[in-house]
């Protein structure tokens, strides 16, 4: 109760010496790897907090020294080394961007190495004070590894509205042009890393499907030849349906372009989290074409049209080609998507979260004096 009250007074004597400065120290080397989810989900994470929680808090990156919080956005070694020294006067955050069973269909290791890997993940996970997961479908995954499940909290990606959005037609056709492609065509977009279990093979028969569309995919080898599936998808590339084109990694800030450029967002992965590329989309109103999976259904329910098979997934894009109101429905779900994880709802969350960590660690900074007194 004491210490409450105590929070309370500090939270209100601005500009007093009795403030203790709220600090965040945000560790990530996503940015490493081009063309990947994290580094997207970081880059936006940090700026809505360095935006909308800039009163409270001070954001660092990557700094070897003590923070109220440290923030651990990746899970390299170097930052696992670092957990011991954290212990001492921070409160420790792991964000939880993949698991084991996740990365099963996205690199390609030895058996012995790819089972000391996993291992590391779930220890690097257990070593946290605290979770965040994109997606509550990995509640229950995690606690299963045996993490406790008070632990673990469910805070949503996020993608600006300054960085992504609708451009007109005009702007639309010139984009085309940059990229060889004719203004009349119907296009369908892919954006992500080449690996099977973003399902580019059924994207390449569902494209010989509809050789009358143009199919487009934004996105390469980000983890070079350990991408599973390297060898035949290069093989895909080196000899692409006629109606199909591979941009490679597209930087950031060309991607709303690239959005833009297309008529509607086809994601047949069997596997994600929460995918950026799905929110990227809806801040520019495209129709999302996603295969029907478990794990969409707590996150992105009645937002994103589905298909379980090649058969239907052909028959949505047929459809969304040639009837105007079912586009533009489509369309509208999407963007319905956008206003549920917008700015300010998800930066209030961020808020919260963060002040319920503090607060426990200045519990803890309180009992840890009295004890060492």
């Amino acid at each position: 109760m004491f210490l409450n009250s105590l929070y309370d007074i500090i939270e209100k004597k601005k500009g007093s010496v009795f403030i203790m400065q709220r600090t965040i120290n945000m560790l990530s080397r996503a940015n490493s790897v081009k063309g990947q989810g994290v580094g997207s989900a970081y880059e936006e994470q940090v700026r809505l907090v360095q935006e909308k929680l800039g009163d409270m808090y001070k954001v660092e990156i990557n700094k070897v020294k003590f923070a109220d919080i440290r923030h651990y956005h990746t899970i390299n070694l170097e930052f696992f080394l670092s957990i011991p020294f954290t212990k001492i006067r921070s409160s420790s955050v792991g964000y939880v961007h993949f698991l084991p069973e996740t990365l099963e269909n996205s690199i390609k290791l030895p058996r012995f190495a790819k089972k000391v890997f996993y291992k590391y993940v779930i220890s690097f996970y257990k070593s946290m004070d605290y979770l965040i997961t994109v997606n509550p479908y990995f509640i229950e995954k995690l606690v299963a590894y045996g993490i406790d499940r008070e632990k673990i909290t469910y805070i949503p990606n996020y993608v600006s509205s300054k960085k992504f959005y609708k451009l007109d037609k005009k702007a639309k056709n010139n984009i085309r042009k940059k990229y060889n492609i004719d203004k009349d065509k119907f296009v369908v977009l892919c954006v992500g890393q080449l690996q099977k279990r973003k399902g580019i093979y059924d994207f390449i028969e569902v494209a010989k499907s509809l050789p009358n569309v143009e199919f487009v995919w934004a996105g390469g080898f980000s983890f070079k030849k350990i991408s599973d599936g390297y060898s035949e998808i290069k093989k895909i590339l080196e000899n692409p349906p006629q109606n199909v084109k591979f941009l490679g990694i597209v930087p950031r800030e060309e991607m709303n372009n690239i959005y833009n450029m297309a008529d509607v967002m086809f994601l047949p992965s069997y596997e994600e989290l929460f995918p950026m590329t799905v929110l990227e989309s809806a801040n520019c109103r495209l129709p999302i074409l996603l295969r029907d999976i478990e794990l969409y259904k707590g996150i992105l329910d009645g937002f994103y049209l589905k298909g379980i098979n090649n058969d239907e997934f052909k028959n949505q894009i047929q459809k969304l080609s040639t009837d105007e109101k079912y586009y533009n429905k489509a369309s509208q779900m999407a963007f319905e998507c956008s206003k549920k994880y917008n700015e300010d709802t998800v930066a209030k969350m961020w808020r919260s979260y963060y002040n319920k960590i503090y607060k426990r660690g200045l519990k803890k900074k309180v009992w840890r004096k009295k004890y060492e007194s």
